[in-house]
């Protein structure tokens, strides 16, 4: 079997990996061995294919990491998506109050069909079921809020 045909097997088996997976590393691998491929039908010796494809694969990573990762900051933007995980994610959301915030005490609020156990520290007045209310932060899983609409 000619070795041009080995790098073309390769360089199609890590291009189809690259469309599984998704990860940089494969299609790094993949423009190596295309690489590889030109220079074995140059009829460049076999010890500079490996070092071609080689050298390739690096370049292409730090040529192509760069801008995937634009990309995706530029994706998730576009689509609204916020990078904060776990309880951070939860601060600057709305909830509504399901048991009523008294003074002093802990009450309960719904987030996207989770019940939380929360405090409004700083409120004189109670809460009633059914107000929004912002989480402004947390203690452990108790979240700290301030109601959004207060009567005048």
């Amino acid at each position: 079997m000619e070795i041009w045909i080995i790098w073309l097997i390769a360089a199609a088996l890590l291009a189809i990996a690259e469309v599984l997976t998704q990860s940089i590393w494969t299609l790094c691998l993949a423009i190596g061995c295309a690489a590889g491929l030109v220079c074995s039908l140059c009829g460049v010796p076999s010890a500079w294919h490996i070092a071609a494809t080689a050298i390739a694969s690096v370049a292409a990573y730090f040529i192509l990491l760069p801008w995937f990762k634009r990309r995706m900051s530029l994706e998730e933007k576009r689509r609204g998506h916020d990078s904060r995980t776990g309880m951070d994610a939860l601060l600057g959301r709305k909830a509504v109050v399901t048991h009523e915030i008294r003074p002093g005490e802990l009450g309960r609020a719904r987030i996207d069909g989770d019940n939380w156990q929360v405090r409004a520290p700083g409120v004189k007045t109670v809460i009633r079921h059914g107000e929004e209310v912002s989480v402004t932060g947390y203690d452990s899983i108790i979240l700290t809020v301030e109601p959004l609409h207060r009567p005048s």
